[in-house]
């Protein structure tokens, strides 16, 4: 459920606000003349969440190189990630 404070909340009881983010890891909406304004979240949420933004453009990205045909055969790419970490004596 969202949690929607004032503007006047976030001057007046950050603490409160920081450790229900903290807590349960869900955003806090701010308003600002009965406006949206913001949205605060826990760092450790923020990460997440561009952690999963990163994986989804990669992602995106490896899908149009097959789109586009710039691929390679398994074994070679194998090969060669294992001649790269050193790997390929073992």
């Amino acid at each position: 459920m969202a949690v929607i404070k004032p503007s006047t909340d976030l001057r007046n009881k950050y603490g409160e606000i920081s450790d229900f983010c903290n807590t349960h890891q869900e955003p806090v909406f701010i308003t600002r003349n009965g406006r949206d304004d913001l949205v605060v979240l826990s760092n450790a949420e923020y990460e997440r969440l561009a952690g999963r933004f990163e994986l989804s453009r990669l992602l995106d990205e490896g899908m149009a190189d097959v789109r586009a045909g710039r691929t390679r055969p398994t074994k070679e790419a194998f090969s060669s990630l294992e001649e790269r970490l050193g790997l390929a004596d073992l």
